[in-house]
């Protein structure tokens, strides 16, 4: 169970329960969640109505009861990379070859599998929010939230693109020194998973700035100020530098067997602390002796 406690300031007061918390980005989902089970809400350590009006000292506590694991997620030893956890959330560094998510094919070795895993170890429940995802092959930084309120708060920030990523790339030839790539991307004809660039897609902004040239290779900065699919790739493709070992845009793995693509920085606020929090990855050994 995850508790949570609020010192009301005069700032606060005068709110209803529900008032407060909605600000503080409580979903009824969420809320429901609270009051199931042995969690709820109280006020000054009594069960309290979400009319109930705050007032200044009062002590407000939302006890989050655990959440019931899905059956259908299994939990599996795996080495999982943790770069920071907490009650709230759990940071990791995905290694390639990974799905992040059980897939028709692969039921067992995904990050789901290993996290499951990992919190069942430690006593929590073995659920599984991951906000933003990776694909397989691509490696790095990746935030995992614990409980529901947790994953609400960062879905949300990732909406409003309060969530800062940046990622490392290998890239064929010598990129530029710095640009925006402002191109729409939309499915190849005939392809569920492949993307193009094509007037109809959708509006898709990528920044990048180079930062190393060597052996016919750029080491490159990266940026979305978007989300799309495969939006790197595609992009650095599109300005005739694609990243080598890209199975679906550049199959040429002569110096690296998968996409050169790793998740190197993320900073956002914490879910429930309000904290600024930032997290670093390495490049991975395979993109650094391929430079």
């Amino acid at each position: 169970m995850r508790t949570i406690l609020y010192s009301i300031t005069e700032k606060d007061s005068g709110q209803s329960i529900h008032g407060f918390l909605k600000s503080r980005g409580y979903s009824a989902a969420v809320l429901r969640l609270a009051k199931s089970g042995k969690g709820g809400v109280f006020l000054n350590g009594t069960p309290a109505f979400s009319s109930v009006r705050l007032a200044p000292g009062d002590r407000l506590t939302v006890r989050l009861d655990d959440e019931k694991p899905s059956g259908q997620l299994i939990p599996v030893c795996l080495p999982l990379s943790i770069l920071y956890e907490d009650e709230d959330l759990l940071v990791v560094d995905k290694p390639a070859g990974m799905p992040v998510h059980p897939v028709q094919c692969n039921h067992f070795h995904t990050l789901a599998n290993a996290c499951a895993w990992h919190l069942r170890e430690n006593g929590e429940s073995p659920v599984f929010h991951c906000i933003s995802r990776l694909d397989r092959d691509t490696t790095g930084v990746l935030v995992l939230a614990k409980h529901r309120y947790s994953a609400s708060r960062l879905s949300a920030m990732a909406a409003r693109r309060e969530i800062h990523r940046e990622y490392l790339a290998l890239a064929r030839g010598q990129v530029p020194v710095s640009g925006i790539i402002q191109a729409p991307i939309g499915r190849v004809p005939g392809s569920v998973i492949a993307r193009m660039v094509r007037p109809d897609g959708a509006p898709a902004c990528t920044r990048y700035r180079r930062l190393l040239y060597k052996n016919g290779y750029s080491l490159v900065s990266l940026c979305l100020e978007t989300g799309r699919t495969h939006q790197i790739r595609v992009h650095m493709k599109f300005i005739g530098h694609p990243l080598p070992g890209d199975f679906l845009y550049n199959p040429d793995y002569r110096i690296l067997r998968r996409q050169a693509l790793h998740s190197f920085r993320l900073s956002f606020r914490h879910p429930v602390t309000g904290k600024d929090m930032e997290f670093t990855a390495p490049l991975p050994s395979d993109m650094a002796r391929a430079l």
